[in-house]
């Protein structure tokens, strides 16, 4: 049964975007906590639910039987209340029916909504997103399934997706499909679950790989990126494996997206064209990010690094990463996540900076 206490949120502290949201509707179909959120996005120029904040809410209520009110396009506020456990089961989400009209809503911030209270479910779901997979602002698929999951994998959760179309800006389009274990179907069963993580070091860079792609434009571009971009790391010595994609998307798009393959964690960098943005200007942006990491000696990414918070909040045991600084985003996410309770995060200033999460006990959560 859902606690009777609701919990009030302030959606407009620290960086105030639609992070707040995502991890507060994640949480409370997990512990079944209803949730009052004020101030959605105040932060931002258009704030309120946009297609894919909606169709977030719209979602987390489907799995945990939610009763909502204030779901609507531009609502600075909602009230949610989970009615049950998350229910596992086979979901498809469509940003662009929601904005009922073409839409880039990013399928991966929706499915990081998700992934989490679906892993908890006592059997097996399948979660089909249609939207942008590949929009600035967000964790591009390749991210999601190359870094983001495998990080989610160390731990015990068994999580997969695939790509079956590409969505740009600002038509969308794209479609992801994602598969997640739940929790009484594990076969890989050892000892507390989800497991903590220790990402304090990040051991050798072992290579780079990855991909430059471009959509209904000429085949010149992704491999100009990709050309650009091979040669700019040629100086780390470690084998580089970029390749040049061209592919068809209901609008044009491009961009390159890297992944640096350490001993003990892969993390990923990507950077976007635009209308006069030269190939080789995009490919300096994604190489800017790699080498500012590579340089900073921190194990996790600083975007990946409020990614998974929210995950490490509730494993078996306390874990600790370090990041090259602490961001807006990741000072946030640490702020929403102990709203709920469910765990103590100290960030530790310094170069790199150390995070440790500290999961409280959570019965409801461990049990196996």
């Amino acid at each position: 049964m859902p606690k009777t206490d609701v919990l009030t949120l302030d959606g407009s502290h620290g960086e105030g975007g639609g992070q707040i949201l995502r991890t507060a509707l994640s949480l409370s179909t997990v512990i079944t906590r209803a949730l009052r959120l004020l101030n959605i996005r105040a932060n931002r120029p258009n704030p309120g639910l946009l297609p894919q904040h909606l169709s977030a809410v719209r979602a987390a209520a489907a799995i945990s039987g939610a009763t909502v009110s204030g779901d609507r396009l531009g609502s600075t506020e909602i009230q949610f209340a989970p009615n049950h456990a998350p229910k596992s089961g086979s979901y498809v989400l469509d940003v662009a029916k929601t904005a009922q009209r073409g839409s880039a809503g990013s399928v991966t911030l929706i499915l990081q909504t998700l992934v989490l209270p679906l892993a908890m479910a006592d059997a097996d779901s399948t979660v089909v997103v249609r939207g942008g997979t590949h929009v600035e602002w967000s964790p591009p698929f390749d991210d999601f399934a190359n870094s983001y999951l495998p990080a989610l994998r160390r731990m015990g959760f068994r999580i997969e997706a695939e790509l079956r179309s590409w969505g740009w800006y600002p038509l969308g389009g794209g479609e992801v499909v994602c598969t997640i274990a739940g929790r009484l179907s594990r076969h890989d069963h050892r000892g507390a679950w989800p497991q903590p993580a220790n990402n304090i070091e990040r051991g050798a860079l072992r290579r780079i790989g990855g991909r430059a792609v471009a959509a209904n434009l000429p085949v010149h571009i992704p491999q100009r990126m990709a050309d650009r971009a091979r040669a700019a790391l040629g100086d780390l010595d470690v084998p580089i494996e970029i390749q040049s994609e061209s592919v068809t998307a209901a609008c044009p798009g491009a961009g390159i997206f890297l992944l640096a393959d350490y001993q003990y964690l892969t993390v990923g960098f990507c950077a976007y064209g635009r209308p006069g943005r030269p190939a080789e200007v995009v490919a300096d942006q994604a190489v800017a990010a790699l080498r500012e990491h590579h340089l900073s000696t921190a194990a996790v990414e600083f975007h990946l690094a409020d990614q998974l918070l929210l995950p490490l909040s509730v494993a078996a045991g306390p874990s600790e990463f370090t990041v090259a600084r602490p961001t807006a985003h990741l000072m946030t996410n640490a702020w929403t996540i102990g709203q709920f309770g469910v765990a103590d995060i100290s960030i530790e200033q310094g170069a790199p900076c150390r995070v440790r999460i500290e999961p409280r006990t959570l019965p409801s959560i461990r049990t196996q």
